[in-house]
């Protein structure tokens, strides 16, 4: 099976269950954090492919279901500067497997791509399921200053068809038959 770097959201309750899919199938899921990722646009527009710019932004983002931010108005220069600059506004997952890149959670692309298996968590699960229009859902493991000073690297490889990353709770520990660890990685 494969593993995956599952760039998320922590705190993403769709994120939490699209994680927990992809062990339940058989993957190794390396859960990182989106939002103080240290991106670049080359880096950034690798995941994106051949989608249309306007499926590069995620929908749920308070700037973009407010109307202030125009998805469909955009060229890939001006989405990929504003997303650096707020990575809020990144369509999420982004996921990589053996050097490719996936952006977004489509259950039949997955299934095609890296496979899944039936148990399908219920619901939406790409999209957001709040309704919040100002503010975005609270991250329950965004760093600490002193935390996000220096260099600092903290992996823990987790055995086939387990988790690693940001718990969704914050707690860490045992959620289910799937194991959530810590990965912390500052550039």
């Amino acid at each position: 099976m494969a593993t995956i770097h599952f760039y998320e959201k922590p705190g993403c309750g769709n994120n939490t269950k699209q994680k927990v899919w992809l062990a339940a199938s058989g993957h190794t899921v390396l859960a990182k954090n989106l939002l103080i990722e240290k991106w670049n646009a080359e880096r950034l527009r690798a995941f994106f492919g051949e989608l249309p710019v306007a499926q590069w932004f995620n929908p749920a983002a308070p700037r973009v279901k407010s109307g202030e931010v125009n998805p469909a108005a955009m060229d890939a220069q001006t989405a990929l500067d504003m997303m650096l600059a707020e990575p809020l506004l990144i369509r999420r997952p982004l996921m990589e497997v053996d050097g490719e890149f996936r952006a977004g959670f489509d259950a039949d692309a997955v299934r095609a791509w890296i496979g899944l298996n039936d148990a399908k968590p219920a619901g939406d699960i790409e999209a957001c399921p709040k309704e919040h229009l100002s503010q975005p859902c609270p991250t329950h493991d965004a760093p600490s200053p002193q935390s996000s000073a220096g260099t600092t690297s903290h992996s823990t490889k987790p055995a086939s068809g387990q988790v690693a990353g940001y718990p969704a709770s914050g707690r860490g520990g045992e959620r289910g038959n799937h194991s959530l660890t810590s990965e912390n990685t500052h550039a």
